[in-house]
């Protein structure tokens, strides 16, 4: 497991952590005051625990690009894109964010994912001169989003954020090579800035002092499901298709055969997904576990018509919000669920229209019209 090189400096500044053995922050000081910073001015996120493959050789892009379900050949050093692998029915494996350097092609991770992906991607790996290895240590990756943090990041570093999602530019800082990507974060137009575990420390207080605001987990869930921004490994599994995560931004329909891509391309042709991610505003704020059903009554008859994945508080709505993903024809803004099951209720849950907040970056996909 990839330690996290910010931690150490997170508990002698007393943050709330999680539990477990790679605890994570929850909270440095008040979730309103971090909210407010998101929306109004910059919010800072520790995202160092992500880890990175590192893809080169004269082969790498062709390679990669007969096997992504995103354009990768047809880049050029500076660009990039949010990217997956999907299995041959057509679902998601692993979601990534790729980077093309000039010398390699860069792919940055979840945590706990980059072993698994090297392996994946080596099975297909046969004469194609190219490399694949694990860069997790040079790795530690700071995300920001807010109206002033484009500006912010100008300041301390002296280069201009690229307009363009998931495009790159470097930058220096004391001595180290930056990597400054547009980046969406939480559901927002964001950046991400790499300067490596060795520089990170040095970053993190220099955003600071410039006048970021250290942001945590419980914030960063706030502004994606509001978003309607789903998430690897709690929105998105090998059981999800592509287009019921609203991952469109995530894959081509131009770019010839790639793993799974019949299936993807079926799905934009005739449609026909049994369920899609919606987000549905709860009736009280008590958090809610993932895998909370959805029913409705139908006719004096119970069906279970979704599932819960992400839970978050609201404070646009000023209540519990969740993502979940609903059978269609049930979709509409307006329908309402028991959560929970009919003999012990936990609340009702009313779909409402995406995203929540409106600085979010627009969520891709149909919606099923209002009734």
């Amino acid at each position: 497991m990839k330690n996290a090189p910010l931690l150490p400096r997170h508990r002698a500044a007393q943050a709330e952590l999680s539990g477990g053995d790679s605890p994570v922050v929850l909270a440095f000081g008040e979730v309103p005051d971090e909210y407010r910073a998101a929306r109004e001015g910059a919010a800072l996120f520790d995202s160092t625990r992500r880890e990175a493959l590192a893809v080169s050789g004269p082969d790498a892009a062709g390679f990669l690009h007969r096997l992504l379900a995103h354009t990768v050949r047809t880049l050029a050093p500076g660009q990039g894109n949010r990217n997956l692998l999907l299995s041959s029915k057509g679902k998601v494996l692993f979601d990534f964010d790729l980077s093309y350097e000039a010398e390699r092609i860069h792919l940055s991770l979840p945590p706990n994912t980059v072993a698994a992906l090297a392996k994946a991607l080596d099975t297909y790996h046969f004469s194609e001169k190219l490399k694949l290895g694990d860069v997790s240590d040079e790795h530690a990756p700071l995300d920001l989003c807010g109206p002033r943090a484009a500006a912010l990041v100008e300041r301390v570093l002296g280069v201009r954020v690229p307009a363009e999602l998931h495009h790159h530019v470097q930058a220096a800082f004391e001595g180290a090579n930056v990597r400054v990507s547009a980046q969406p974060v939480a559901g927002s137009s964001g950046i991400r800035l790499d300067a490596g575990p060795a520089h990170v420390e040095r970053l993190w207080d220099a955003l600071v002092a410039a006048g970021a605001t250290p942001c945590g987990r419980i914030t960063h869930d706030i502004l994606r499901v509001e978003a309607g921004a789903a998430e690897y490994g709690s929105d998105i599994d090998d059981s999800i298709y592509p287009q019921e995560a609203r991952l469109e931004r995530a894959f081509a329909l131009d770019k010839g055969c790639y793993i799974g891509q019949e299936v993807v391309a079926k799905i934009d042709t005739y449609g026909g997904l049994n369920k899609r991610l919606v987000a549905l505003r709860v009736s009280h704020d008590d958090p809610l576990p993932s895998g909370t059903r959805l029913l409705r009554d139908d006719e004096g008859e119970w069906r279970d018509l979704g599932v819960v994945t992400s839970w978050a508080y609201s404070f646009v709505l000023d209540t519990g919000l969740v993502l979940a993903y609903v059978k269609r024809r049930h979709q509409s803004p307006g329908t309402l669920f028991h959560l929970g099951d009919a003999q012990a209720s936990l609340g009702i849950a009313t779909i409402v229209p995406l995203p929540v907040r409106p600085d979010a970056l627009p969520p891709t996909g149909d919606f099923e019209p209002a009734t």
